[in-house]
């Protein structure tokens, strides 16, 4: 985690309007910038969900997207993609299947301006043990029902998980 990391500021349009520290941002609750969300998908159509650690400042011991980060000032959302699915998941992904699912920004609904991307493995990733406790590889049903039943996640989860896995 960089708490002090420098964040792009955007407008409505996600052009750039500024920088600010991370910790600052969320002090104040700005939601004008930039995250990724990665889903890791088997060839049975299962996603692998992590649970974060507790010792997380935001959402401790909730379920995560497989990987996810924010775009740090300067960076590409590609950029970003690439980085944290390295720092997460151990993984380069010039050496997997990948694809871009979607761009997002307030407007659609999200949460943050974001693009959702998504891996194809079978393996089970050899994630950092600073950032998840455990995982589950579970269907997009089964992440959405385990929400609904009151286990705890990020909230943009199954917003997104609707969206591109159960039109």
């Amino acid at each position: 985690m960089h708490p002090e990391e420098y964040l792009d500021l955007v407008d409505e349009n996600d052009r750039v309007i500024g920088r600010e520290l991370r910790s600052t941002i969320y002090a104040n609750g700005w939601k004008n910038f930039r995250v990724v969300n990665v889903f890791l998908k088997n060839s049975k159509g299962q996603l692998w969900i992590p649970r974060r650690t507790a010792h997380k400042a935001i959402f401790p011991s909730a379920l995560d997207f497989s990987a996810a980060g924010h775009v740090s000032s300067g960076e590409s959302y590609d950029e970003a993609f690439a980085k944290e699915v390295q720092e997460e998941l151990n993984i380069d992904v010039s050496k997997v299947r990948h694809r871009l699912l979607g761009y997002l920004t307030p407007k659609d609904g999200a949460v943050l301006f974001m693009q959702v991307y998504e891996i194809e493995s079978d393996e089970t990733p050899q994630y950092n043990p600073d950032d998840f406790s455990e995982s589950y590889w579970l269907t997009p049903q089964e992440v959405v029902t385990r929400i609904e039943n009151g286990d705890s996640a990020k909230n943009d989860i199954p917003f997104l998980i609707k969206r591109f896995y159960l039109q």
